[in-house]
């Protein structure tokens, strides 16, 4: 995989004054777009988009720093007006085009970024692979923006709302694996952007037979393959350190790449103030 980042970037670089084909990209480097935007978003930091704008403004500064007609170097970096090109290129700089002419600065350049693998994983993860048929999520669902680090306080306040009584339902309600209340996160943005919504569902696993109740929300899983990934200690930042791993470690490692789907938490064991858990991370996954 980091040799893919890396051809993705070089074509980035040779595309950057034109509108950059993600898909095609991916189809060329053997994987999908999906997997592509996710991987490199986690470990580059920034969404892929986010990455390209950067570039391109850092690239366009020079020509907007040494002359030309605007409205030439906003066609030439693919904006339909100098209005459009300069608030792409504010939003990056933090200063406008003509201020730029007219002290040369500031200016917040984005490196080019060089993707390399370094020797950890001296820690085995606990993994195991399982393939499911179709099943079906039902609970009480949410959309809520997405947050990387800490506890979400919408998908609390969320949860928080469901009736007691609920959550004893939810449970004689599941019928297969993943077991137990489960933390669904699904439609999830492919850059994995902060900020961007999500739908989540707080509920249960049940087979494709099982009639969804009355009440609750559903989410359609079709049949493939998962990976799990059993994770202890402190919550939620093992199991968030579990995901991170999944990205540095385990896909780069593995003839296995991510699939479009719902990813799913399910708790085994917790604290009584949920300060530490027994997880399982299970993410859907297809042969790379």
């Amino acid at each position: 995989m980091i040799a893919e980042l890396n051809r993705l970037i070089e074509a980035i670089e040779a595309q950057l004054s034109e509108d950059v084909d993600i898909a095609g990209l991916a189809t060329s480097l053997g994987t999908t777009e999906y997997h592509l935007r996710r991987m490199f978003s986690s470990l580059a930091g920034m969404p892929l988009s986010e990455y390209v704008r950067r570039r391109r403004m850092t690239v366009a500064a020079a020509d907007v720093a040494t002359g030309g007609r605007m409205l030439d170097i906003a066609v030439r970096y693919g904006y339909g007006s100098t209005e459009a090109f300069g608030r792409a290129f504010r939003a990056v700089h933090r200063s406008s085009p003509a201020e730029v002419r007219a002290d040369g600065g500031p200016l917040r350049s984005q490196p080019k970024l060089r993707f390399r693998l370094t020797v950890e994983g001296n820690s085995s993860m606990d993994t195991r692979i399982t393939h499911r048929p179709d099943f079906r999520l039902v609970g009480h669902a949410a959309r809520v923006p997405l947050i990387h680090h800490g506890v979400n306080p919408h998908i609390q306040a969320h949860v928080a709302g469901i009736p007691a009584s609920e959550h004893a339902r939810l449970k004689t309600l599941g019928n297969i694996e993943p077991a137990g209340l489960l933390q669904v996160s699904a439609d999830v943005d492919p850059d994995y952007t902060e900020g961007s919504e999500l739908t989540y569902l707080h509920g249960v696993a049940v087979d494709a037979a099982t009639t969804t109740p009355d009440g609750l929300d559903a989410i359609e899983v079709p049949a493939g393959d998962w990976v799990v990934f059993r994770t202890s200690g402190a919550y939620p930042a093992a199991l968030q350190d579990a995901y991170a791993s999944s990205v540095t470690d385990w896909f780069p490692s593995n003839p296995w790449r991510l699939r479009a789907g719902p990813s799913i938490v399910a708790v085994l064991e917790r604290a009584e103030d949920f300060s530490t858990a027994t997880t399982e991370l299970w993410l859907p996954i297809e042969r790379a």
